[in-house]
């Protein structure tokens, strides 16, 4: 699949979406109305531009309420995810057998990319809470032979000693928390490069794709670093690989969209825009033009042997995440780019605040050289502000096993 022309792909995803279309309709009620007025089946993929979107707010649904955009009835439903709930209520998502089957052949080609084979041991550091994680990964690297190894309900020195005592070789986690592991590691006296892991497969966070994470990743751990990006409502969509080019679309299993944040109009190559993505073999809970409100640069251009898009940089913001700091654009990824090309640099917090009528950014870091000026010279450099950096004790900021949460926003308390 990753083989397929652009025009061979386009075919097939037309019959795919036809599939799905003749699977969920009139039974999904939520779409039979939200697509009442759109000629159906769709003859080119073209038509989609006069489709509805869909958005999350749609899916909410009061507590204990089911998801608007189920097809079959609820007992034909055997898994139960929320959100993380990081931008608001967490969103309830159910599977079928079949979606959740879906889930696991869509996560292959993130294992393929990984070069994750049944001889492997692959660690799983996160919480097996309702958030959909890595649950599907767990699953599988199990269906692909791999010896699965949970590490839920343990402290970050727990799993550094089952990582060692199990020999695994591949380690899941969030960028973030992975940094955090070295850094506990270092406290320990135990050296990460030493362990047996070969390669990191990261989610959760846009550091995979970000050049300074991913150098003191790999240069910490010894490791391979291969992205990922997937949502509850809508599944694992993106994979990078081993080079560090971004994220490419899995579009065999995704209608990828790209509306321009400038003009709302289809985006071109490498421009600034929202991903829109529609699943194809997803029929138990479809999202059909779903705005994700990832901020990615599409290219379709690349050169690699992967002909899905790529998006460069991988996500790159969110929508509702871009800061717009005395005229300047600032996303969360970008900061982290700056801070995390200082090794000395453990963990940061950042705070948005309102000074007058303007916004400002306050800038906490723990920092081993305890020399903060030197990184907001860096921030003046890089992004032409003007910023404030403080150093403050090591170990006294928030650490994160899932999303990081390093961005306030205190501007409506601002004076």
């Amino acid at each position: 699949m990753e083989a397929l022309s652009r025009s061979a792909l386009r075919r097939y995803q037309l019959e795919r979406l036809q599939s799905l279309l003749r699977g969920i309709l009139p039974a999904n009620r939520f779409y039979a109305e939200k697509l009442a007025d759109v000629p159906l089946p769709p003859q080119s993929l073209d038509e989609l531009n006069h489709w509805p979107y869909t958005y999350k707010e749609e899916l909410q649904v009061p507590q204990g309420g089911e998801p608007a955009n189920l097809t079959f009835p609820l007992d034909a439903y055997v898994r139960y995810h929320q959100t993380s709930g990081t931008r608001g209520r967490p969103l309830v998502v159910l599977d079928t057998q079949q979606d959740w089957q879906w889930w696991l052949d869509c996560w292959q080609y993130v294992l393929d990319a990984a070069g994750v084979e049944a001889g492997d041991r692959v660690c799983m550091a996160f919480s097996f809470g309702p958030f959909i994680g890595f649950w599907s990964c767990y699953e599988a690297a199990a269906a692909r032979g791999s010896l699965v190894i949970p590490a839920g309900g343990m402290n970050t020195l727990a799993r550094l000693e089952l990582l060692r005592a199990s020999r695994a070789t591949v380690l899941c986690c969030t960028p973030s928390y992975a940094l955090h592991m070295a850094e506990v590691a270092a406290e320990h006296n135990i050296v990460p490069a030493e362990l047996a892991v070969r390669v990191l497969i990261l989610a959760g966070e846009p550091g995979g794709s970000v050049p300074s994470v991913r150098q003191r990743l790999q240069q910490a751990w010894q490791a391979d670093v291969i992205d990922h990006s997937g949502a509850s409502e809508v599944g694992p969509w993106g994979y990078g690989d081993s080079s560090g080019h971004g994220l490419h679309v899995l579009e065999s299993e995704f209608i990828a969209e790209f509306l321009s944040v400038g003009s709302g109009e289809p985006a071109r190559e490498g421009e600034l825009a929202e991903l829109v993505l529609t699943t194809l073999g997803r029929a138990g809970a479809p999202v059909i033009r779903y705005r994700t409100g990832d901020l990615v640069r599409p290219r379709w251009q690349h050169g690699l042997p992967c002909q899905f898009v790529l998006l460069e940089g991988g996500v790159v913001g969110r929508a509702d995440d871009m800061l717009v700091i005395r005229g300047v654009n600032v996303f969360p990824s970008a900061v982290d780019q700056i801070l995390r090309s200082f090794p000395e640099v453990l963990e940061y917090r950042v705070t948005v605040q309102r000074r007058g009528e303007l916004d400002h950014l306050h800038v906490e870091v723990e920092d081993r050289l305890g020399k903060p000026q030197r990184i907001a010279d860096e921030f003046r450099v890089r992004l032409g502000l003007k910023v404030d950096v403080v150093d403050v004790p090591l170990g006294t900021l928030p650490r994160f096993e899932g999303k990081g949460r390093r961005f306030l926003d205190q501007r409506a308390k601002s004076v």
